[in-house]
């Protein structure tokens, strides 16, 4: 798979199988590391944005996510690995439809998703967290 930064590659060898809206293995050369803590549905006042709904909630995640990304000169095209923690699993399609709409689907980022019994707030049903690589 190809990406618009030259210093990543994206990789799904044959032998792990198809992966459904990820990449198995991204590998980058060159330029810096970014962490970004995980993020979750919080405006910037502290509230929590779309109580009780993955969508809503999904979507700010991912504007929170732009947001770090984006005061480091950087956007989701720089990301190279995702870890998603839900509370529950049957709303991964939910996630997925917000997420793919952030990602380059034609070259995701590595992802891990990892239901978990709560987040810090009762409320709160999905945190993410990125790291990217910007170019040199």
């Amino acid at each position: 798979m190809t990406s618009q930064n030259p210093h990543l590659r994206f990789v799904n060898p044959p032998a792990l199988g198809q992966a459904p809206g990820y990449t198995h293995v991204v590998e980058a050369s060159g330029g810096r590391s970014v962490y970004i803590s995980g993020q979750v549905a919080l405006d910037g006042q502290g509230q929590v944005v779309g109580p009780g709904d993955w969508t809503a909630q999904t979507e700010r995640v991912f504007e929170n996510l732009r947001t770090a990304l984006e005061s480091v000169g950087l956007d989701f095209g720089s990301v190279v690995k995702l870890t998603l923690f839900l509370t529950d699993f049957d709303h991964i399609s939910a996630v997925r439809e917000v997420r793919d709409r952030y990602v380059n689907t034609a070259a995701p980022p590595a992802s891990s998703a990892v239901q978990v019994v709560r987040l810090f707030r009762p409320e709160l049903l999905i945190e993410v967290e990125a790291v990217a690589v910007a170019p040199a």
